[in-house]
């Protein structure tokens, strides 16, 4: 198995969710740009984000590659994926929103299709 947070390393409001637990454990996680984190660099950029943006509760998986957005769980939003600029100024940092992981895949699938990788 990669190598995701651990149990004593995720907040207590989260788990990994099934559908993405699946994803993962198929070796799915280069969706160029998009690319699923994993060990160093996912906790890296986890405490980050605690630190850029102190008033929520974001659980990041995903960064994209030509951008500083990234995929966040956020705590009380239902399973909700959240994009955020991150880096950007607290309070500006909202990009997009999708209902689940689902949809973010489907996205991210769009987005491996037309990305040119320059």
């Amino acid at each position: 198995m990669k190598q995701l947070l651990t149990k004593n390393e995720l907040p207590d409001w989260f788990s990994y969710p099934s559908d993405f637990m699946r994803i993962v454990s198929q070796g799915l996680l280069d969706f160029d740009p998009w690319i699923i984190m994993e060990s160093d660099r996912l906790r890296t950029r986890y405490n980050g984000v605690k630190k850029r943006y102190p008033n929520r509760e974001l659980l990041p998986f995903a960064r994209r590659e030509d951008c500083d957005d990234i995929a966040c769980w956020e705590k009380n939003k239902g399973g909700k994926i959240i994009i955020i600029h991150d880096f950007s100024s607290e309070g500006y940092e909202n990009v997009l929103e999708f209902d689940n992981f689902w949809d973010w895949l489907r996205s991210a699938l769009e987005a491996t299709i037309e990305y040119s990788g320059e």
